[in-house]
């Protein structure tokens, strides 16, 4: 939880904004504010001391507290990067490409991690209203679920902060635009590609807290009713952040065992959500002394060095004609510009490898 002294300064810069308090506008005393909020006058002044450090405020000796009609200037040449976790297996090559386009415009990048908990993403998105930068480029918490930090975005964007969202955008912010991977397409792809091949019987595991996993699966039950096929509910396993933590432990499959024993009900496909959990479902397939393709063929998105490292190579969707990190960074480099944002959604081109074969 923010401390209380950062949580009333923020009451009073967001009311500077909605008052729209010219320079010279003086404050209630200590006394009076630490009525008003209900906290200590120690509270009180802590808060006063961080937006006069910002600018927004000065003592004047013997009169009081007024605001000077600023707000704290965000540095012009930097921009914030925001991701799930720093070392998902495809971060490395989004930031890489986002840093290179930022860096041809002159800007350098402040990089945060969120480990997909929204209150780690509050943390981050509070430190950069004390702290302003030119942009944000922002993967979301849990895209998902409703986001309890919508107040925040909608405070940053208040301050004039030009964001744009990568791979999943929360519901409840609209007008903020998102460059994703065009994830039902990809899920429809895949389970046509699976019945083209002669698959009647295709289960999937998919991300439950992402955007990107409910998007896939409807793509894929869209497809297999497209073809008059039948779903077979059980046959869909859902997992979330801490589901997955746990799976990439080295000794922990569990989950992956359970739903190959007990879940699959005889389907000969499966649709991951990305090539880590197909690489782990792969393995596990085959400690269990099962083919890959001839008993289950297993299929994924994001062609991916989890692609080619196992035992059997992986087909998987990728993105043959854009990057996402570098699209992403043009396209707040044009908001920087003064243009206006849109939204893209990224298509997939099919990379077929021997486990599908």
């Amino acid at each position: 939880m923010a401390l209380k002294y950062r949580l009333l300064a923020d009451q009073l810069r967001e009311e500077m904004y909605t008052q729209d308090w010219k320079g010279g506008h003086k404050l209630p005393t200590e006394a009076e504010l630490a009525a008003r909020f209900a906290v200590s006058r120690q509270t009180v002044r802590r808060a006063i001391r961080l937006l006069t450090e910002e600018g927004a405020v000065e003592s004047r000796q013997g009169s009081g507290t007024y605001t000077t009609g600023r707000t704290q200037s965000a540095d012009p040449r930097q921009v914030a990067v925001i991701s799930s976790f720093l070392d998902d297996y495809i971060f490395p090559t989004v930031l890489h490409d986002a840093q290179s386009v930022f860096a041809e415009q002159g800007y350098s990048i402040l990089v945060f991690a969120t480990e997909n908990q929204v209150s780690r993403e509050r943390e981050i998105l509070q430190t950069l209203l004390d702290r302003p930068v030119a942009g944000i480029l922002v993967e979301g918490s849990k895209t998902a679920l409703p986001s309890p930090n919508a107040d925040l975005y909608q405070r940053l964007r208040r301050a004039g902060v030009p964001m744009v969202f990568l791979h999943g955008a929360y519901s409840e912010l609209s007008g903020i635009p998102c460059i994703s991977d065009d994830n039902y397409g990809g899920g429809y792809k895949l389970a046509r590609y699976l019945i083209d091949k002669g698959h009647r019987r295709i289960g999937g595991i998919f991300k439950s807290d992402d955007a990107q996993g409910p998007q896939r699966y409807y793509g894929c039950v869209s497809a297999i009713r497209d073809r008059g096929l039948p779903i077979y509910d059980r046959s869909f396993c859902w997992y979330d952040t801490t589901d997955r933590a746990e799976m990439m432990e080295p000794r922990e499959s569990r989950m992956l065992h359970r739903f190959l024993t007990e879940r699959l009900e005889g389907s000969t496909a499966v649709i991951c959500y990305n090539d880590e959990v197909a690489f782990l479902l792969i393995r596990e397939l085959l400690a269990m002394g099962r083919r890959v393709p001839e008993d289950v063929a297993v299929v994924s998105f994001d062609n991916s060095y989890y692609s080619q490292v196992g035992p059997v190579h992986i087909t998987s969707l990728w993105h043959r004609q854009s990057r996402m990190g570098r699209v992403a960074a043009e396209e707040l480099i044009h908001i920087l510009q003064g243009q206006p944002g849109t939204s893209r959604s990224l298509d997939w081109d099919l990379m077929e490898r021997a486990s599908s074969r």
